[in-house]
């Protein structure tokens, strides 16, 4: 099996090749082949969680987008100000399909966009007092608004708008919460540090500061879950099936409220482990609640997250979820027979962030497909260490991947499909490689859950098995 890591070694070579020494030195340290065992240490460990090289274009976002575009943003009852210039509340605005129930402009603002507008005077003067009077007309225009968030963008960090000071002030005006976040993009090397930011946002000025009447045994948190194309709604389902009770959302379809009686939970689930770690392990010291990171990805994964958060509870929930997988595999069953003999052999190459780079592995494999390649545009080492263990020895693993180096890796893999994001979508096309927007699920979902495996089986088949792809011109 030693040749196998030979020879992707030497595949890694040959792209890195073109590179200048220095900048081929740093970028071999975040491409490994795969060794599922770790015994060869520090040796086969991809490098991550460090600034990207400049003049190596990269295809991550900033901590602005991992606080508004990623936890709080899908906080439906809440309105969130995007403090700065325009652009950046702009290319957030409604990127991603978090579903919500609700009015859009009544109760509900996830896919609105609400803008201090900084223009040249802002910077020159400053923007508190801008800040303030939009805080106003944001509780007169929207009463039902439960909370107000204050996301900066660079210029305020720069400039030193004391955002906690208005937010404090609006705070006992208005009557609701009003949360700074220091969130400027150039935080951190990436979104990752946006996720953290958020999390302790919510933590300091939210987290606990709401009573619930009722409580149970079963009362459970889904944390990391942002219902893009209606996940949520999807695991929920399972869950309450199980005989638990679900009392909060983080962040999809989720409310306020929700978010500060978490600490009644008695069990949190978390499905992305990057974004929402944090509060995670917050919880956990503080309040005592054990979490544990689940994977609704296929049924094979489905069938053992759910026995695994069956295992923290009594033998009434342990024989409602056999119960719960007996209705449901002879579906699963049928859904693999009708798409498996279309799939068989299949090959995938990942480049996605979150938890998809190694959770949907378990997908393809229940598909008869083999993912071939994988990495994370804003992963950690823990990160990494998850997904080896999911992949077979030799396989090519890379982190923060340039456009370049993911063109050559396809053009030497060649995979049958390439999951990626919206920044790599039209490229694939014009290589002619089928392609999947394994982001926000290309327009469709959901992919979690029971509801979710048979249109993931169905998406995958009709791109790997579409016919246009051969009438395209292939990119040389």
């Amino acid at each position: 099996m030693k040749s196998i890591i030979e020879k992707t070694q030497r595949l890694i070579d040959e792209v890195l090749e073109v590179y200048p020494e220095k900048t081929r030195k740093l970028r071999a340290k975040h491409i490994k082949p795969n060794d599922p065992t770790g015994e060869c240490g520090s040796a086969c460990q991809v490098r991550s969680n460090v600034k990207s090289r400049p003049g190596v274009m990269t295809i991550r976002g900033c901590a602005y987008a991992g606080s508004k575009g990623v936890v709080w943003g899908p906080i439906k009852d809440v309105v969130h100000i995007s403090h700065g210039p325009v652009g950046c509340g702009q290319y957030s605005w409604w990127s991603r399909r978090n579903y919500y129930n609700g009015l859009t402009g009544i109760d509900s603002f996830v896919t609105m966009h609400i803008t201090s507008d900084f223009q040249e005077k802002d910077i020159v003067f400053g923007g508190d007092r801008k800040l303030e009077q939009l805080c106003r007309e944001v509780k007169e225009l929207f009463p039902l608004a439960k909370g107000i968030t204050i996301q900066s963008e660079c210029p305020v960090g720069l400039i030193g708008d004391d955002i906690e000071a208005v937010a404090k002030k609006m705070t006992e005006e208005l009557g609701i919460p009003v949360v700074p976040v220091r969130c400027e993009g150039f935080r951190g090397v990436s979104q990752s540090l946006g996720h953290h930011i958020a999390n302790d946002s919510i933590r300091d000025y939210i987290l606990g500061k709401a009573s619930v009447e009722k409580s149970s045994p079963y009362d459970v948190a889904l944390i990391g879950d942002y219902n893009i194309g209606g996940d949520a709604w999807a695991t929920r389902k399972i869950l309450e099936e199980m005989g638990l009770r679900v009392i909060a959302h983080w962040t999809g379809d989720g409310t306020l409220r929700e978010l500060a009686l978490t600490p009644r939970a008695k069990l949190n689930l978390i499905h992305c482990y990057r974004s929402m770690n944090y509060i995670c392990r917050h919880m956990e010291e503080r309040y005592g609640i054990p979490w544990v990171e689940y994977n609704f990805f296929g049924p094979t994964k489905i069938y053992q997250s759910i026995r695994k958060i069956a295992s923290f509870f009594d033998d009434y929930i342990k024989e409602r979820a056999e119960a719960v997988i007996a209705k449901y595999k002879p579906w699963m069953d049928r859904v693999i027979e009708q798409y498996r003999p279309r799939l068989e052999g299949k090959t995938v190459m990942l480049y996605v962030g979150g938890l998809r780079p190694r959770h949907v592995v378990g997908a393809y494999e229940d598909l008869g497909m083999k993912v071939v390649a994988t990495g994370y545009e804003f992963g950690h080492k823990d990160d990494y260490q998850r997904t080896y263990p999911e992949l077979e020895e030799g396989t090519l693993i890379y982190d923060d991947a340039t456009p370049y180096e993911l063109e050559e890796f396809t053009k030497r893999l060649k995979p049958d499909l390439v999951g990626s994001g919206i920044k790599e979508k039209y490229a694939y096309h014009k290589m002619g490689v089928p392609f999947r927007q394994m982001h926000s699920w290309d327009y469709s979902g959901p992919y979690h859950g029971f509801d979710g495996f048979p249109v993931f089986a169905r998406d995958m088949d009709m791109t790997v098995n579409n016919p246009t792809w051969r009438l395209i011109r292939r990119k040389s």
